[in-house]
């Protein structure tokens, strides 16, 4: 009896999938467009926003919005390095490597008695930046998880046949 596992073809892993996924293409707008709206919120409307403040409320939208800026960065880190793998231009494992540079766990915000006095704009941004980050963990967490030792398929009476030719050829 022949052993049939040469001749299968190899598993498709989910994790290697993903990036091509049309979830992922929405998270990465998604994300990107975050970007552009926080970037754009805080060289504009956010100056005129933060200038109105109290001192002590001031102190708090500098530290978030420089947090808010952190978590986006590292976001669209993580976004782009899985974008590249999407395109091509890396391995998922080249990714799983560089992305040991990426913080997705960085910069959460502050207690939220204070981000409540904040701008409702901003307030706004930090919270879908949360929930961006959310995402991403899951995925990165999918994407990334060890891939389990798979036992090579092909007919399971081999091992029960091998035992019988064993047991009579003595």
């Amino acid at each position: 009896m022949a052993d049939r596992s040469q001749s299968e073809p190899a598993l498709v892993l989910f994790s290697e999938r993903l990036t091509n996924s049309a979830a992922f293409g929405t998270l990465f707008r998604e994300g990107m467009d975050l970007v552009e709206e926080t970037a754009a919120y805080l060289d504009g409307e956010g100056r005129t926003d933060a200038k109105a403040l109290e001192r002590s409320v001031s102190l708090t939208y500098a530290t978030e919005s420089m947090r808010l800026t952190t978590r986006l960065m590292q976001l669209a880190s993580w976004l782009l390095l899985h974008r590249a793998v999407k395109e091509g231009e890396m391995t998922l494992t080249q990714a799983n490597r560089e992305k040991t540079k990426v913080k997705l766990t960085a910069a959460d915000p502050g207690p939220e008695d204070m981000i409540a006095k904040l701008p409702q704009q901003l307030q706004d941004l930090i919270a879908r930046s949360m929930s961006l980050q959310t995402r991403v963990r899951r995925l990165d967490t999918t994407i990334h998880a060890p891939s389990a030792e798979r036992a090579p398929i092909g007919n399971p009476l081999v091992p029960q046949l091998n035992r019988l030719k064993a047991a009579f050829e003595q």
